[in-house]
Protein backbone atom coordinates (compact mmCIF):
# COMPACT_ATOMS: atom_id res chain seq x y z
CA UNK A 1 0.00 0.00 0.00
CA UNK A 2 1.32 3.48 -0.85
CA UNK A 3 1.66 5.96 2.18
CA UNK A 4 -0.60 8.73 2.93
CA UNK A 5 1.62 12.03 3.36
CA UNK A 6 0.28 13.55 6.65
CA UNK A 7 0.35 17.30 5.62
CA UNK A 8 0.02 19.05 9.45
CA UNK A 9 1.23 22.46 8.56
CA UNK A 10 1.02 25.36 6.33
CA UNK A 11 4.61 24.85 5.17
CA UNK A 12 3.86 21.02 4.49
CA UNK A 13 0.59 22.25 2.31
CA UNK A 14 2.67 24.62 0.70
CA UNK A 15 5.43 21.81 -0.11
CA UNK A 16 3.06 19.39 -1.47
CA UNK A 17 1.13 22.03 -3.65
CA UNK A 18 4.93 22.82 -4.99
CA UNK A 19 5.24 19.30 -5.59
CA UNK A 20 2.42 18.73 -8.00
CA UNK A 21 4.03 21.16 -10.48
CA UNK A 22 6.39 17.73 -11.82
CA UNK A 23 3.79 14.76 -9.54
CA UNK A 24 0.10 14.89 -9.71
CA UNK A 25 -1.24 15.27 -6.00
CA UNK A 26 -4.30 13.56 -4.49
CA UNK A 27 -4.89 15.47 -1.27
CA UNK A 28 -7.79 13.58 0.64
CA UNK A 29 -9.60 15.77 3.62
CA UNK A 30 -10.86 13.43 6.25
CA UNK A 31 -12.83 13.71 9.76
CA UNK A 32 -12.16 11.09 12.13
CA UNK A 33 -15.39 11.82 13.56
CA UNK A 34 -17.74 11.08 10.63
CA UNK A 35 -18.84 7.41 9.78
CA UNK A 36 -18.97 8.79 6.48
CA UNK A 37 -15.61 9.94 6.12
CA UNK A 38 -14.65 6.65 7.72
CA UNK A 39 -16.21 5.11 4.52
CA UNK A 40 -14.26 7.21 2.37
CA UNK A 41 -11.03 6.27 3.65
CA UNK A 42 -11.67 2.93 3.58
CA UNK A 43 -11.99 3.31 -0.36
CA UNK A 44 -9.11 5.31 -0.37
CA UNK A 45 -7.53 2.82 1.15
CA UNK A 46 -8.76 0.01 -1.24
CA UNK A 47 -7.84 1.85 -4.17
CA UNK A 48 -3.66 2.23 -2.58
CA UNK A 49 -3.87 -1.73 -1.55
CA UNK A 50 -5.43 -2.60 -5.24
CA UNK A 51 -3.19 -0.91 -8.49
CA UNK A 52 -2.52 2.96 -7.19
CA UNK A 53 -1.35 5.35 -9.33
CA UNK A 54 2.29 5.55 -8.86
CA UNK A 55 3.24 8.70 -10.34
CA UNK A 56 0.72 10.58 -8.09
CA UNK A 57 1.67 12.01 -4.47
CA UNK A 58 -0.95 10.73 -1.77
CA UNK A 59 -1.88 13.49 1.00
CA UNK A 60 -3.72 13.16 4.12
CA UNK A 61 -5.44 16.03 5.95
CA UNK A 62 -7.09 15.67 9.29
CA UNK A 63 -9.60 18.66 8.97
CA UNK A 64 -10.58 18.32 12.71
CA UNK A 65 -7.29 18.05 14.22
CA UNK A 66 -5.12 20.29 11.28
CA UNK A 67 -8.41 22.90 10.61
CA UNK A 68 -6.27 25.48 9.83
CA UNK A 69 -4.39 23.43 7.18
CA UNK A 70 -7.86 22.43 5.91
CA UNK A 71 -9.17 25.54 5.66
CA UNK A 72 -5.71 26.82 3.82
CA UNK A 73 -6.15 24.18 1.20
CA UNK A 74 -9.55 25.44 0.52
CA UNK A 75 -8.56 28.71 0.29
CA UNK A 76 -5.20 27.96 -1.77
CA UNK A 77 -7.39 25.65 -4.36
CA UNK A 78 -10.32 27.68 -4.68
CA UNK A 79 -12.56 24.66 -3.60
CA UNK A 80 -15.41 24.65 -1.61
CA UNK A 81 -14.37 22.96 2.10
CA UNK A 82 -16.16 19.20 2.35
CA UNK A 83 -15.59 16.09 4.50
CA UNK A 84 -14.33 14.02 3.39
CA UNK A 85 -12.98 15.67 0.41
CA UNK A 86 -10.68 14.42 -2.87
CA UNK A 87 -8.87 17.09 -4.21
CA UNK A 88 -6.56 16.21 -7.52
CA UNK A 89 -3.92 18.87 -7.83
CA UNK A 90 -1.72 19.37 -10.79
CA UNK A 91 0.53 22.16 -11.42
CA UNK A 92 -0.38 23.83 -8.27
CA UNK A 93 -4.23 23.46 -9.31
CA UNK A 94 -7.27 22.02 -8.47
CA UNK A 95 -8.54 20.05 -11.30
CA UNK A 96 -11.05 17.47 -10.13
CA UNK A 97 -12.67 17.09 -6.60
CA UNK A 98 -15.10 15.02 -5.24
CA UNK A 99 -16.67 14.01 -1.85
CA UNK A 100 -19.21 11.97 0.30
CA UNK A 101 -19.95 8.45 -1.16
CA UNK A 102 -18.66 9.98 -4.24
CA UNK A 103 -15.35 8.74 -3.13
CA UNK A 104 -15.17 4.97 -3.91
CA UNK A 105 -12.33 3.19 -5.43
CA UNK A 106 -14.08 2.80 -8.38
CA UNK A 107 -14.16 6.76 -9.00
CA UNK A 108 -10.24 7.07 -8.24
CA UNK A 109 -9.42 4.34 -10.43
CA UNK A 110 -11.03 6.49 -13.15
CA UNK A 111 -9.62 9.73 -12.44
CA UNK A 112 -6.26 8.36 -11.68
CA UNK A 113 -5.91 5.61 -13.76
Amino acid sequence: MYNLLRITSIEDLHSALQQSTSQPLLLFKHSTRCPISAGAHRELTAYLNGAPNPGVIYGLIYVIEDREVSNAAADSLGVKHASPQAILVKNGQAVWNTSHSQITSEALQGILG
